[in-house]
C-alpha cells in the first residue's frame, strides 16, 4: 500500500517537473523593457526606450530577441521620426536582433524565487552590421511559470560598430547640436512566459 502510494507521488512529481525541463519560453512584450541613454552637448543624458520587443528562449538554450526599431520612444515625436529616418533607416532595416546561447541546465537548476548571474556570449545585428558582445545577465525564476533575464550592468554600444555615425551626424545637424556621444549604454529587463502546448 505504502509502496503504491509512494510510486504515485513520484510519478506526480516527475510530471509536474517536466514543463521546466528543456522548456520553451515566450517573451512577454507587456512587461519587458529595453532602454538606452543618449548623451548630447557633452553632459546632457536622456533615457529612451524601444516599446516593441519580440522573442523566445528555446529548448536548446537559444535566446532570440527582436527589437522593432520603429518603436523607438524618446518622449519627443520629432526626434523619434528623425531617428527612424536618418539613424536607424527603418524603411531598409526595420529591426535589430540580439541572439545568445544560455545553458538550459543552468536555467533548469534555478529554484522558484532564486536568481543566477552569468556571463553569456551574444551577437547583436543592427543596421546591417553584426557584432559579438559579452553580456552579464541575472536570470530569475519567477512565480507563475515566468522567467526574467536582466542586464546585470549596462552594455555599451558603439555607433561606429554599426555604421551609425553618418546618421548621428545628420541628427546633430538637424538639431543644431555640437555633439552626440557615439557610445550608448543599453539596459534591458526581459520577462518570459512558459509556453503551454
Amino acid at each position: 500500500m505504502i509502496k503504491g502510494y509512494l510510486k504515485i507521488v513520484v510519478m506526480m512529481l516527475v510530471l509536474f517537473s517536466l514543463p521546466t525541463i528543456a522548456a520553451e519560453w515566450i517573451l512577454d512584450s507587456n512587461t519587458s523593457h529595453l532602454n538606452f541613454v543618449s548623451i548630447k552637448k557633452g553632459n546632457i543624458a536622456e533615457v529612451h526606450q524601444f516599446k516593441s520587443l519580440q522573442g523566445q528562449y528555446g529548448t536548446q538554450g537559444q535566446l532570440n530577441v527582436k527589437i522593432d526599431l520603429a518603436s523607438v520612444d524618446t518622449q519627443n515625436s520629432v526626434r523619434d521620426q528623425r531617428m527612424k529616418e536618418h539613424l536607424f533607416e527603418v524603411d531598409s532595416v526595420a529591426a535589430a536582433t540580439l541572439t545568445a546561447i544560455i545553458d538550459t541546465e543552468i536555467v533548469d537548476a534555478i529554484a522558484e524565487g532564486a536568481s543566477e548571474q552569468i556571463t553569456v556570449d551574444a551577437t547583436l545585428e543592427l543596421h546591417g552590421d553584426s557584432k559579438p558582445l559579452t553580456i552579464d545577465v541575472i536570470i530569475t525564476r519567477l512565480v507563475g511559470a515566468k522567467l526574467s533575464v536582466v542586464s546585470a550592468k549596462p552594455i555599451i554600444i558603439n555607433a561606429g560598430d554599426f555604421s551609425l555615425i553618418k546618421g548621428i551626424d545628420k541628427l546633430m545637424a538637424l538639431a543644431k547640436l555640437p555633439s552626440i556621444s557615439l557610445a550608448v549604454p543599453v539596459t534591458f529587463y526581459l520577462t518570459f512566459n512558459l509556453k503551454r502546448d
